[in-house]
């Protein structure tokens, strides 16, 4: 048996969870929000409207896009994105053995 949850924060509505934090680091390492979207199994379209969301939940720009053209586009984290997104990994973390902790003080023979 284990103990199983999942973890988003609100503000006015759902504003970001594992999926939102998922897709802002997959766009940081391949810098294009087509790759990261394909990388995680959602269309461009869902991926965009997942960040247009959470931006205006959260009154902060996440990324910042570059158009393509010559030297190709791409997408990039702002310093707001890349701090959301290293806070909600630590607190994560920190509920994860919080969590596994608690399930073993009450579960384990």
């Amino acid at each position: 048996m284990k103990a199983r949850y999942r973890l988003w924060l609100e503000g006015d509505g759902h504003v970001f969870g594992d999926g939102m934090a998922n897709m802002l680091k997959s766009i940081d390492e391949l810098g294009s929000i087509s790759q990261a979207a394909a990388s995680l199994n959602i269309s461009y379209r869902k991926a965009w409207g997942m960040i247009k969301k959470s931006e205006g939940h959260l009154g902060i720009r996440l990324l910042n896009t570059q158009a393509g053209g010559e030297h190709g586009g791409g997408a990039f984290l702002t310093p707001e994105g890349q701090d959301l997104v290293k806070k909600y990994f630590n607190f994560k973390k920190e509920v994860d053995l919080a969590i596994s902790h608690s399930f073993l003080k009450h579960f384990s023979q």
